[in-house]
């Protein structure tokens, strides 16, 4: 709040783990432009995250009587969705713009953006973030990043000027437990087990795109027909990926065998257990 009403432009990093409260921090911080009468922008790597950012602000603000309004806009919506939300944006009826790299296409026009939010920055480049910050004249940039980098490294690669970390979860966070494991597929599969049958669900990171659909088969030979596995990687296409982590999100899928696809910030809190092999 300070840095967007002291008189200069902000470009500050805000660094912090998963689930640290950098999202809630963004949303501040667009609700604090929309007070002013501006617009915010949040863009995001990916389709599957916009959507997510989108629908639970959308439901926040229900919940709490905000009235300012939030709209989508990602390269998979049809021609006619992607031009109302053009005109709501050019209009100014939206308060609040989440998107993927479709926010930088020429055909989308701003009123007044005053600030503009890079989630998981390192995955845009350099001219990708500067061409959606020429949207809006000089508008204040703030950039958010799970993925620790060294400050010097990070001011040069990202242009950022000030840097703030998020040092402590928010309160009633439970520990991190870490176990390393020999290759023990019994012990694996009793682990998977016990978490699905308390309503869990699990991601199991591979390193391989070649070998992911043999260990996929591997732990569905495992886990017995009752448990629903799927697969995700960069080989998907974009509509692919969606439908997959849909079926995560909605809890049909109860593990999904994944490559570092998943690691742009996706928050479906059910997934309480990580394994990663090798």
């Amino acid at each position: 709040y300070a840095d967007l009403s002291g008189g200069h432009i902000m470009t500050r990093l805000i660094q912090g783990d998963v689930g640290s409260g950098k999202t809630i921090v963004a949303i501040l911080a667009l609700l604090q432009a929309a007070a002013n009468g501006y617009q915010g922008a949040l863009m995001v790597p990916t389709e599957v995250l916009a959507r997510q950012h989108y629908e639970s602000m959308t439901e926040l603000f229900a919940s709490l009587g905000i009235t300012y309004r939030p709209v989508l806009l990602t390269g998979s919506m049809t021609a006619k969705e992607k031009r109302l939300a053009r005109e709501s944006i050019e209009n100014h009826e939206a308060d609040i713009v989440i998107g993927t790299h479709a926010l930088i296409q020429e055909k989308v026009v701003y009123d007044n953006l005053a600030l503009v939010i890079t989630d998981e920055q390192h995955r845009f480049g350099v001219a990708q973030r500067e061409m959606l910050s020429k949207k809006g004249g000089e508008p204040h940039v703030l950039v958010m990043s799970a993925t620790p980098i060294p400050r010097t490294l990070n001011m040069a690669l990202s242009g950022v000027r000030d840097m703030s970390v998020i040092e402590t979860p928010p309160k009633n966070r439970l520990p991190v437990q870490t176990y390393v494991l020999e290759h023990d597929w019994s012990i694996l599969a009793d682990a998977i087990r016990r978490e699905v049958q308390r309503g869990g669900q699990v991601y199991y990171l591979h390193n391989r795109v070649d070998t992911i659909d043999r260990t996929a088969a591997r732990i569905r030979e495992m886990l017995g027909e009752e448990v629903q596995v799927a697969t995700a990687h960069g080989k998907l296409s974009e509509q692919q990926l969606s439908a997959v982590m849909q079926g995560v999100s909605d809890g049909q899928t109860q593990v999904l065998v994944c490559t570092t696809i998943i690691e742009t910030g996706i928050d479906i809190p059910n997934v309480n257990t990580l394994i990663i092999e090798d």
